[in-house]
């Protein structure tokens, strides 16, 4: 997906010790190294340990990543950006073109495309523009 990695994004308002944020860290990590099981594992792990919107968003972001369906995709990042909405403040600003980049994308892997240009739209407004494979 697009403009999944928020570890350059936001370091100043992240609280990397966050146990939540940690585990995403690590499955981050885990994807470079090519261990997709373990990343899986550690994203479902912060989902399961998420304690508030704040932290639901994020892991609902990483976990959307390894779904076997484009709907499980879509619902996902749906999840992301709800609980994006609901945290309300600061800290989630700059997580937004990421978040409607990635549903402009499951909408897209659906074949909707109508929709996917919306996402694609919010993002590009927000100063991200969609690039095209």
């Amino acid at each position: 997906m697009e403009g999944d990695d928020w570890g350059e994004m936001g370091n100043s308002v992240m609280d990397l010790t966050n146990p939540v944020i940690q585990l995403c860290m690590e499955g981050t990590r885990a994807e470079f190294e090519k261990r997709i099981d373990d990343a899986r594992l550690l994203f479902e792990q912060a989902w399961e340990k998420s304690t508030d919107d704040y932290e639901a968003c994020i892991a609902a972001h990483y976990v959307a990543r390894y779904q076997a369906h484009p709907e499980d995709t879509l619902r996902w990042n749906q999840e992301a950006l709800n609980r994006a909405d609901a945290v309300g403040d600061e800290r989630v600003k700059e997580f937004y073109p990421s978040l409607y980049l990635n549903l402009g994308r499951a909408y897209e892997l659906l074949g909707n495309q109508i929709k996917a240009q919306e996402y694609y739209a919010l993002a590009a407004k927000l100063g991200v523009v969609h690039q095209t494979e």
